[in-house]
């Protein structure tokens, strides 16, 4: 099994997990003289197995991510690395939306608000940090689509 399809497979189980929590839910009460729609042992035993794929699933995307390299760095360090341009890059974009709607004043008496940032320049470094997220997306992508799942 490749990493992409793993990848995949323990996205789908996420979403079981999921509608399994709420089909239980569902079925944990009955009115008296009543039946559930669902068999929550049923139910409970098909969470069981989806926990249990989901667990194993997980573990070898982790030994994969750890030991498989691209461009010198293992897939854990290149995620990481995404992840925190990600979050700056999300950071970057709203610094620069605030600091662009500055309101203007309609009399000489209100405050005057002026920009603290340079926005050309924060803006420049969002769009690189923009193109090295997709690089970096790119890059996972073809990997995880030619690196085997660990067993």
């Amino acid at each position: 099994m490749k990493l992409a399809e793993a990848l995949q497979e323990r996205a789908d189980l996420s979403k079981k997990i999921d509608q399994l929590r709420y089909r239980l839910e569902s079925n944990a009460t009955v009115q008296e003289g009543e039946q559930t729609a669902e068999d929550p042992q049923e139910l409970l035993s098909e969470l069981d197995t989806a926990i249990s794929r989901l667990d194993y699933l997980v573990s070898r995307i982790n030994l994969t991510n750890c030991a498989v390299k691209a461009d010198g760095k293992t897939l854990t360090e290149i995620i990481s690395e995404k992840d925190c341009l990600t979050k700056k890059h999300s950071i970057l974009k709203d610094v620069v939306q605030t600091a662009s709607n500055i309101s203007n004043r309609a009399t000489r008496s209100e405050i005057k608000i002026k920009r603290a940032v340079d926005v050309k320049a924060i803006q420049a470094a969002t769009d690189e940090i923009a193109k090295r997220i997709r690089i970096l997306d790119n890059l996972l992508q073809q990997t995880n689509w030619t690196a085997d799942l660990a067993e």
